[in-house]
């Protein structure tokens, strides 16, 4: 009998977390004619979102992790209220998560490196221009040592940080771990969404606990993507009931 109630209980939350991933997916459309520039479109607090990929900039790409946050920053906003809160995002991409926090009232600085710039700045000033409390601010940030030099602790304080698939092969995540252990500060509280696609993926996730007090919000299996939120472990940080207020 248990083993049967277990099973029941598994299928259900496959078929949960398949229906949420299914839901997640069907706010991304494709423009029914096209013209002379390529777009995908979004759909977010009921606007429709044009983003331009450059497929030749492995960064300028949308990623289904972007996705998976502004979702949840949009179905989850009377807990994690964006208005009039700074936020920085890192990795910005192709700036669909600065967007959707820049519409749900934030003030957002989305940062990536100088290559990738110019893109996200069209798609975040096309889209947020005469929509928005604030306009975002688009700059560029090298992981490491520069965070600090760029946004120093004493002038520069997050409530947010917000990062969508930024971990994957690539020889730059000590730096990018520091630069999250710089930018988070007692009341700053982390947002990523991240694809699971090799090991050391895996092993920043534990490396990262070690830093940080980590929570899994959503696991999406079908999409191979988890949505963590994350907040220092140093001493006097608030915990989830009073950072979310």
């Amino acid at each position: 009998m248990e083993t049967q109630q277990s099973k029941a209980m598994d299928d259900s939350e496959t078929e949960q977390e398949a229906g949420l991933a299914e839901t997640i997916m069907a706010r991304r459309f494709y423009p029914s004619v096209l013209g002379s520039e390529a777009w995908e479109g979004y759909t977010f607090s009921d606007l429709e979102i044009r983003i331009k990929e450059s497929t030749d900039l492995y960064g300028a790409v949308l990623w289904p992790s972007a996705m998976v946050l502004c979702h949840f920053l949009e179905t989850n906003r009377d807990e994690y209220n964006l208005t009039d809160k700074n936020v920085i995002e890192l990795g910005a991409g192709t700036g669909l998560v600065t967007i959707v926090s820049s519409l749900l009232g934030a003030k957002v600085t989305s940062t990536d490196l100088p290559d990738v710039l110019g893109n996200l700045r069209y798609n975040v000033m096309r889209n947020t221009k005469n929509r928005c409390k604030y306009i975002p601010l688009v700059t560029e940030l090298f992981w490491g040592p520069e965070a600090e030099q760029r946004f120093p602790r004493a002038t520069h304080c997050f409530d947010y940080i917000l990062a969508a698939d930024v971990v994957y092969a690539h020889p730059y995540l000590e730096e990018l771990m520091d630069t999250f252990d710089h930018l988070c500060q007692a009341n700053t509280q982390i947002l990523w969404a991240m694809r699971f696609r090799l090991d050391p993926e895996n092993s920043f996730v534990e490396r990262f606990r070690q830093r940080f007090h980590l929570e899994e919000l959503y696991d999406l299996p079908s999409l191979r993507i988890k949505l963590y939120r994350a907040w220092t472990k140093a001493e006097g940080t608030k915990g989830r009931g009073e950072a979310a207020a």
